[in-house]
């Protein structure tokens, strides 16, 4: 061990490999996204408008993912709810 290596930032390297691993998750979020049909983004914000008439979510809540698979299209919606429900009239 040398003496520079003592006083190496070590810090540095853990925020370097977590910027490197948050860029790796937005490349493959926009490369799904990119081979999927343009009314992906119009689908969620519908959905998001169908789904507040009946609770209160935030529209990062709502996810609307195109994948296909050979022959097939598969269209994922999943929508995070709330703990609890407001109660209907």
């Amino acid at each position: 061990m040398s003496f520079f290596e003592i006083f190496k930032n070590t810090k540095k390297d853990a925020s370097a490999s977590m910027a490197k691993e948050r860029l790796q998750i937005i490349v493959a979020h926009e490369r799904a996204t990119r081979d999927g049909p343009d009314y992906l983004p119009a689908l969620q914000r519908d959905i998001l408008e169908v789904v507040r008439r009946y609770i209160s979510i935030n529209p990062e809540d709502v996810a609307v993912n195109f994948d296909s698979l050979d022959d097939y299209a598969i269209l994922e919606l999943n929508v995070t709810l709330p703990e609890t429900a407001p109660a209907q009239e």
